[in-house]
């Protein structure tokens, strides 16, 4: 259970870290319109969004740490890399976008999708290393 845990902890903080230091990249390149680290308030409980959106990278760093668990050396970074790319940005544009109102696929505008699966990545390479960090400092 402790793996879980730390996997929600990893999520949460390479959302903060890595997740939004790639999009704040990308928003500085002018890649991006969406300025990282965004404060304004979500529906329905008014948490910030960077907030919101770091929960749900801790959401979906126990299901990456599960298919990962075992893995070592290149498969370990491999699987963070490939699993962490493609489930949150398949998810993104399937599901949620078109629950809050977006179109399916968001458009299927290749920009966004390549975008989305360098930050989700990313986050995913970030989710590695703070997974290996954590276990050293004894989280």
């Amino acid at each position: 259970m402790q793996n879980y845990v730390r996997a929600f902890v990893a999520g949460f903080l390479s959302t903060l870290i890595f997740h939004q230091a790639v999009i704040g990249l990308f928003y500085l390149l002018g890649a991006f319109s969406r300025a990282p680290w965004n404060l304004a308030a979500t529906d329905p409980l008014g948490v910030p969004a960077v907030l919101s959106l770091a929960f749900w990278g801790g959401v979906w760093g126990i299901p990456i740490w599960y298919l990962m668990r075992h893995a070592t050396h290149a498969a370990y970074w491999t699987r963070a890399i490939v699993f962490g790319a493609i489930g949150p940005t398949v998810v993104a544009f399937l599901v949620v976008v078109p629950l809050k109102g977006g179109s399916v696929g968001a458009g299927w505008d290749p920009k966004l999708w390549v975008g989305g699966l360098i930050v989700n990545g990313v986050w995913g390479l970030g989710l590695a290393l703070l997974m290996r960090g954590l276990r050293r400092v004894g989280l």
